[in-house]
């Protein structure tokens, strides 16, 4: 038990309270007040739960706390706040393990961190960051960075020396480089920019000036001492209202008027209050310093006049706003379901406008998102897309059907595409239910596009146009009997036969288009019902005889005209067959067989040419016994022929012509509501409004002959010719409102020139039709926005520097010099009326001057007008023209004012003498065909969508004109309209052209189910972008292949009547025994009308080709005499061999006495597919899917055959299967789809674009279109030329610019704070940037604003400093460096572009250089940077050094940039040193000798002297002097150089190595010269040898010809 209590103690003291996550927050309401819980147990340190007890219950920690409960309202609210991300710290200060990288290549990984937390929107106020968390993820904390390499400092070469800075004496010269690049990320400081070194050019032979006299700069501007006495006095008494005019009173009604003046005055000078113009004065000091820097009293400057220490100026003023003013209402006074947040604005007035560089204005507006503060605010009004009714289904026509020759397109049917507008409207309110007309055309006015959220509808959609169903009719039936026209009347007497067909299918458009149905051929003795004779019974012997003459009685039934059984009543007046007289013969008697049924008729009618007959026969079964028996018929007895189908051949119909149109009805009232009928439309409820009546003509018509009267046809089945009709409404064309103006633009335009307009638009919803009211033509307006500018008021007076200040000057005792006047500005509206100065501050561009300077002059100084203008020339290049001025004042009087040459009063000038000449400039434009693109479709038809696409077009290249100084000009002088224009052709787009159908082949079997097929061929292949081609076989055709059923009995066999038999054995008496008999067996086509034309035997079924010869016994007389054998009974199915098959005969004759009859019946087994078959029902395949006859593609059928097959695999007719009973479960057709040849579609062309620059030869007119629908299956594909262009005209590109600074200088003293003035003038030239541009009048740039390079402060005077003699400075700052991107291997880094310019120290005295200012550079982020490689450059080795530098990629020599690891070595030297005659150190760092000297070399390697190489020379060809060789063991590609005294090339051979031992090559020389020797004793030899007499065999083969055989091989 202690044990256990001292574990218990352990336990206890090891466990730890676990934390579950806290809960949801519950409450009742949303925000602070609710609660959350978790859960808190007690566990044991190695993980399981234990008792609460066990744990200490006072560390126990809470299981439940306060909590914000968030609801959805609260996103509005809270949002997390994102703190800046922090430096970028490299992994390896991060991490431990991770050492840093040796040698920096792309930089170095890191990690940077932000602060994240939640916080209330409106006051920034922290709050929970599960507040935030409910609605997003905490954003992150840390993200990965790049610490990129170090970047040095990199400078230029240093430009070449100064000049001495001193004519005389010690001076000094400097030299200066400028920084390029900037260091970067930790990359080491710029080097100086400036070197020094002394200078003296020569002893100074005066005494030198060591003192300079210096003025310093303007001080600030005071006001005048008298004004600030005069505002520190008490103000004035008013004056009284009597005011002297040269000593007379005015009236009373004068003085009104001046005072309305002044009013009018005052308040066209509005611009005043803003402006308080204060002209006050400065002063300057004016100093003497030694050259060493220190100042010296003025006396030791010996200048004989001081500088002026004072000048008039404007007391600066800063720009003073008054106090916001309270936020304006929320623009969305609605909430929006979407979210979108409204803006609010506050603005401030301008009370004092800074004048005299003061402090410039703050913005003087504001503007913050906002939601709309409140209860019960509305919805916001919510905008819809709607979209304008769809066009009509256009379909494109089919490959075969792209001909030209074919007339009519308009059947067309099948897939296509229509189209539509698509535009944004404001949705109706659903809290208001009386919507006002305003409303209603609020609800359809379009308004900008971005106000509709969510994707558009589409513009287009593949449609289909039911294809029409053409009506099918039947063959014709066989020709009726003669009957009455109308058998309820048959008082006529007329009569007719009739044949008739049906119609087949539901047609479209009902069944008023199909051909006739109905044939009539007028016939005599007419009747309704006949007698039809079913069969005749059997012979009965007359007196109950076993043999001889008797009768047969008919079978009868009654039918009527149409063939169908009615009641034996009607028949009554019908003549009712006779008995017929027969003969059973007797023993001894001749048999003859019955006669066969009267064959069809030969002709369906009678004429002059051909009558319709029909034949019977019969035949000899048995010859009679001599003189005993009945005799047997001659041949002609056994064949009869009668007459049939004796009515002539005149055929008649009805022929119905097409219904008319539609007429209204006037004897119907008119519908109130519109009727509807589905389907009359494609695809659409056509709606209709009243009722009309609709005819059609109808006449009577003789086949292959013509019209004829109406009595030929029977009456009763003459068609309608009139019928009801339903008539569309009317409908008119509907458009939208207008739209609001679009807004005028928020700023001005650079230059001002261009004018803005606003525009609105409306758009049509439903086009007129069936006579309604058309569409108006305008459907788009525009007009000029209003806009407002500054006006400027009169120069005040001068304003002079006090007189207190300047009266201790010369001439201080006039009022006159330089001064300042100042005037009004003020902002007017387009009409002239004054508007707000924020409207001008806003649009109107910069503010005009408020004060310039001025002269009043003195009492001797000479006053003159301006110059006029200079007078018109009369013609170019002819005479002159001049400008004059006069003088004014007293100094007309004054004697040195009319010294005309100090003072012109005229000036003459040549009139100038212009040429212009003209040429072509850059390119030519696309080939544009001309406007009013929309082309007659390929039939004549306009066909909407089809834009022209190709024909003749033009193209154009701009002209430019130049005077006679080269300088741009417009073109109107040249006489030009600023193109040429030349004629140019877009080819078509030639589509795939396929032949038409070839006719289907005949059906591949003739029983039952089998192909046909029919093809196109390839005529032409497409090209230029036309329509591709299907899928095409080997020799480019396209097949088409559907099942075809053929009629098993379409083709039957004919057999003739039995010849007579032919006895073998004759038995003279009796004429019996076996024989033979023959017949005719033929194919005919088989028809309604019976057999008709014999064809090829090999249509008809050779199984079922009945015998053509029968060999049998002819029986004797006395014998019984059968009937032929009938057909043979069918086998029971299944087949079984145990079941059997029969046939039977009939006696016809009885035997004689003592004689039988052979057995009547026939059997045989029933063998399978021998005599027994078994049917089954065979499905074909699918046929393709098959279009109506003028469809290009959509919907269609597919059809699939029954065949009926025999178990031996033979194809029979279909009776057989259906005989049995067999089911039919499949369906025979099924709708398929053909994809449709989709022609892609393009928008029209976008109106030409605003020339792409505003002046030059470089401008540019746009214009595009776009892809509103892609092509599809075969449909003629997009084309590639979505944008053209044409050149604009040249305009001649003015510009201000300024002229370069003129020198600094001060005034009246040597240095010192002075002046620099430049000029802006106009320059012309061709926009291309490469045209430095020409100076020409400034005329030209009247209409320009006055900006250079877009700034509009001009600034054409500036201060600068002109140092003293000995004094050091820093230069102007050099221009900025190009803009350069931090790469690696021309990778951008990503860390942007920077540029950077400095200034250089200048130094003059060297006792001066510890005075001198420290070197100035500063950089900025630029834009479009380009990447810059640094690489080390080396010239070559002279002697142990060579030149060693640094080059940037763009071949700039530089210092700084080259990675100083890789720097190349520039000094090598020998050791030891190379100290014998003739040798020096190689770049392999050994001795070496110099050319012509060979080295000997010490045992251990070292050079131990030169010895000079014994010459051979060896003449080179071109050379007149011989070239050397030599060969060197050392340093073989050193450079050499010729010998004193030798001309050419020189090489040496050195046979000796460095040991004075021969080398081996000398030996290889040698044994060489021995083989050639060698050599040319045998040639010797052989050539002086006499020949042998060559065999005439050999002759024959030199004269042989050689004949070579090519084989196309390329390289031979």
């Amino acid at each position: 038990l202690l044990k256990l209590l001292l574990n218990c103690k352990v336990v206890s003291f090891v466990s730890v309270s676990l934390l579950g996550p806290w809960g949801r927050c519950m409450g009742s309401e949303c925000g602070p007040g609710g609660s959350q819980s978790r859960a808190v147990w007690c566990a044991h340190s190695e993980g399981w739960t234990t008792l609460h007890t066990n744990c200490q219950q006072s560390e126990r920690p809470s299981n439940q706390q306060s909590c914000f409960r968030v609801c959805d309202w609260h996103k509005e609210m809270y949002d997390w706040q994102l703190g800046a991300w922090n430096q970028c710290v490299p992994v390896s200060m991060r991490s431990a393990g991770v050492p840093r990288p040796a040698v920096c290549t792309r930089g170095e990984e890191g990690i940077q961190t932000r602060e994240v937390g939640c916080v209330h929107k409106s006051d920034a106020v922290p709050a929970e960051d599960a507040i935030c968390e409910y609605f997003e993820p905490k954003p992150r904390l840390e993200q990965a960075c790049l610490i990129p390499c170090p970047h040095d400092c990199v400078v230029s070469e240093f430009s070449p020396w100064t000049s001495c800075s001193k004519s005389c004496g010690m001076g000094l010269q400097n030299r200066l480089r400028w920084v390029l690049a900037p260091p970067l990320f930790g990359g080491s400081a710029c080097p100086n920019l400036t070197e020094f070194r002394t200078c003296q050019p020569g002893p100074c032979k005066g005494e030198e000036s060591l003192h300079s006299l210096r003025v310093g700069p303007w001080g600030p501007c005071m006001a005048s001492p008298i004004r600030q006495t005069r505002e520190a006095r008490e103000p004035k008494p008013e004056r009284k209202a009597k005011v002297r005019v040269k000593g007379r009173m005015r009236d009373p009604e004068t003085r009104e008027l001046i005072k309305k003046k002044r009013t009018r005055n005052r308040q066209n000078r509005q611009g005043l209050k803003f402006w308080d113009l204060q002209v006050g004065y400065q002063t300057r000091e004016v100093t003497c310093v030694h050259r060493s820097g220190s100042t010296a009293a003025l006396s030791q400057c010996n200048q004989q006049t001081l500088p002026v220490t004072y000048q008039a100026c404007v007391i600066p003023k800063d720009c003073e706003v008054a106090e916001w003013s309270d936020w304006s209402a929320c623009s969305k006074e609605c909430y929006d379901l979407n979210g979108r947040k409204g803006q609010r604005t506050r603005t401030r007035q301008v009370k004092q406008f800074p004048v005299g560089g003061g402090a410039e204005c703050p913005e003087l507006e504001e503007t913050e998102p906002c939601y709309p503060q409140g209860e019960g605010i509305p919805p916001c009004i919510v905008y819809n897309w709607r979209t304008t009714e769809w066009s009509e289904c256009r379909v494109d026509v089919l490959l075969s059907q792209q001909d030209r020759r074919r007339s009519n397109q308009t059947g067309l049917c099948g897939g296509g595409v229509q189209t539509r507008e698509v535009y944004c409207v404001q949705a109706p309110s659903e809290t208001s239910s009386n919507l006002s007309s305003l409303k209603n055309k609020d609800g359809l006015r379009p308004v900008n596009s971005d106000l509709c959220l969510g994707v558009s509808p589409n513009t287009t959609q593949l449609c289909h146009i039911p294809c029409p169903v053409e009506c099918e009719v039947s063959s014709w039936s066989a020709w009726g009997p003669c009957t009455f026209e109308n058998c309820q009347d048959q008082s006529t007497k007329k009569g007719f036969k009739l044949r008739k067909r049906k119609i087949m299918n539901e047609p479209t458009g009902g069944t008023g288009n199909c051909p006739h149905l109905t044939e009539a051929i007028p016939c005599e003795e007419p009747s309704c019902y006949e007698w039809l004779l079913v069969k005749l019974e059997e012979c009965v012997p007359d007196n109950a005889k076993a043999c001889g003459p008797g009768t047969q009685n008919p079978q009868v039934q009654c039918i009527n005209s149409d063939g169908e059984y009615v009641d034996r009543q009607l028949c009554r007046d019908a003549i009712l067959p006779m008995p017929v007289l027969c003969e059973v013969p007797c023993p001894k008697d001749c048999v003859l067989s019955p006669w066969t049924s009267w064959s069809l008729c030969s002709n369906t009618c009678s004429g002059k040419n051909s009558e319709g007959k029909q034949t019977r026969s019969r035949s000899i079964l048995a010859y009679n016994a001599g003189d005993g028996g009945g005799q047997c018929p001659n041949s002609s007895a056994l064949q009869e022929v009668r007459n049939c189908n004796d009515h002539p051949c005149t055929v008649y119909h009805w022929q119905t012509g097409p219904w008319g149109q539609c007429i209204e009805d006037t004897s119907v009232p008119s519908a109130n509501s519109s009727l509807s009928r589905t389907g009359a439309g494609v695809g659409t409820n056509e709606a209709f409004c009243s009722v009309g009546m609709q005819t059609r003509k109808v006449i009577c018509v003789r086949v292959n002959v013509g019209q004829v009267p109406p009595k030929k046809c029977p009456e009763s089945l003459r068609p309608e010719t009139v019928r009801p009709c339903l008539l569309p409404c009317k409908r008119d064309c509907i458009v939208t409102p207008y739209s609001d103006w679009t807004p005028c633009p928020s700023s001005c335009q650079t230059g001002g020139v261009i004018k803005k307009k606003q525009s609105r638009k409306r758009i049509i919803i439903q086009l007129p039709a069936n006579g309604g009211q058309d569409c108006p033509e305008v459907l788009f307006q525009e007009k000029e926005c209003d806009a407002s500018s500054w006006k400027t008021h009169k120069w005040r007076r001068c304003q002079l520097v006090p007189w207190t200040i300047r009266q201790d000057s010369p001439g201080a005792q006039e009022t006159c010099g330089p001064g300042l006047q100042a005037r009004a500005v003020s902002c007017k509206k387009l009409d002239g009326g004054p508007a707000d100065v924020a409207a001008c501050l806003k649009f109107a561009g910069p503010m005009p001057q408020l004060t310039q300077s001025c002269q009043l002059p003195c009492q001797d100084d000479c006053q003159l007008t301006t110059w006029s203008k200079f007078s018109s020339c009369a013609a170019d290049c002819v005479g002159v023209r001049t400008r004059k001025r006069t003088l004014v004042g007293k100094s007309k009087k004054r004697e040195q004012c009319k010294n005309t040459q100090m003072y012109p009063l005229s000036e003459t000038q040549y009139c100038p003498c212009n040429k212009y000449n003209a040429q072509p400039v850059g390119n030519w434009s696309d080939c544009i065909l001309p406007e009013g693109g929309r082309v007659e479709g390929l039939m004549g038809m306009k066909v909407q969508g089809d834009i022209k696409e190709c024909g003749q077009g033009y193209r154009f290249q701009a002209m430019v004109c130049y005077d006679q100084d080269n300088r741009l000009v417009e073109t109107s002088r040249c006489n030009s309209h600023g193109y040429i224009e030349e004629a140019c052709i877009i080819p078509c787009p030639s589509d795939c052209k396929l032949s038409e159908w070839s006719n289907w082949s005949r059906c591949s079997k003739s029983c039952g189910s089998g192909v046909k097929v029919r093809s196109k061929w390839l005529r032409e292949k497409p090209y230029n972008g036309g329509r591709p081609c299907p899928k095409l076989d080997h020799v480019n055709q396209v097949y088409e292949v559907v099942p075809c059923l053929s009629d098993c009995s379409q083709y039957v066999w004919v057999a003739e009547p039995w010849s007579i038999w032919k006895v073998s054995n004759v038995d003279l008496k009796e004429n019996c025994g076996d024989g033979v008999q023959t017949r005719k067996v033929r194919c005919m086509q088989n028809t309604v009308d019976g057999p008709s034309d014999p064809v090829e035997d090999y249509l008809c079924d050779p199984e079922e080709m009945p015998l053509g010869a029968r060999e049998s016994k002819l029986p004797c007389p006395g014998d019984c005499v059968l009937t032929d054998w009938g057909p043979w009974s069918r086998c029971p199915l299944p087949c079984n061999v145990n079941s059997t098959r029969q046939r039977t005969a009939s006696p016809i004759r009885q035997p004689g006495e003592g004689k039988q009859c052979p057995s009547t019946t026939k059997k045989e087994t029933c063998t399978l597919n021998t005599n027994c078959f078994h049917y089954s029902y065979n499905i074909t395949d699918w046929s393709t899917c098959q279009l109506g006859e003028r469809a290009v593609c959509g919907v269609g059928f597919k059809t699939r055959m029954l065949d009926c097959v025999r178990s031996d695999g033979k194809s029979v007719d279909l009776k057989f299967c259906e005989e049995l009973g067999l089911e039919k479960k499949w369906q025979m057709n099924a709708s398929c789809v053909v994809e449709c040849p989709v022609n892609c579609q393009l928008s029209d062309w976008s109106s030409w674009s605003e020339c792409s620059h505003s002046c030059g030869h470089a401008g540019k007119l746009w214009r595009r279109r776009t892809v509103i629908q892609a092509s599809q299956g075969d449909g003629r594909p997009c084309s590639s030329q979505l944008e053209q262009w044409k050149p604009c005209p040249v305009k001649p590109c003015y510009s201000w610019r300024y002229s370069a600074w003129s020198p600094c200088k001060s005034e009246g003293a040597r240095c010192g704070e002075g002046l620099r003035f430049r000029n802006v003038s106009c320059f012309v030239s061709d926009g291309s940037g490469k045209d430095p541009g020409s100076m020409v009048d400034e005329e030209l740039c009247g209409d320009l604003e006055q900006t250079v390079d877009g700034d509009k402060q001009i600034i054409l005077q500036e201060s600068c400093t002109v140092p003293c003699p000995g004094e050091c400075y820093l230069t102007e700052w050099t221009v900025w460096s190009p803009c350069q991107l931090s790469c690696i291997s021309g990778d951008d880094l990503g860390f942007g572009s920077v540029q950077v310019r400095s200034r250089a120290v200048l130094a003059q005295e060297p006792e001066n250089l510890l005075q001198c200012p420290e070197q100035e550079w500063e950089p900025r982020p630029c834009t479009e940077g380009q990447c810059y490689e640094y690489k080390w450059m080396t010239g070559p080795w002279k002697s142990s050094s060579r030149q060693v530098w640094c080059q940037r990629s763009d071949g700039l020599n530089v210092t700084g940039g080259c990675p100083l690891t890789s720097e190349p070595v520039s000094d090598r030297s020998c050791d030891p040193a190379c100290d014998k005659p003739r040798s020096y150190c190689t770049e392999a760092g050994v001795c070496g000798c110099d050319e012509g000297y060979t080295e000997v070399m010490t045992s251990d390697g070292v050079l131990d002297q030169c010895t000079l190489i014994p010459v051979l020379e060896i003449p080179t060809a071109g050379d007149s002097k011989a070239d050397v060789k030599t060969i060197r063991a050392l340093n073989p590609t050193q450079p050499t150089a010729n010998l004193p005294g030798r001309s050419g090339r020189t090489w040496f051979l050195q046979p000796f190595g460095p040991d004075g031992k021969l080398k081996t090559w000398v030996y290889g020389v040698a044994a060489g010269a021995f083989v050639l020797l060698v050599f040319v004793v045998s040639m010797t030899y052989l050539a002086c040898k006499k020949p042998k007499k060559p065999q005439r065999r050999q002759m024959n083969n030199r004269l042989k010809p050689l004949t070579l055989a090519y084989d196309g091989d390329a390289d031979m």
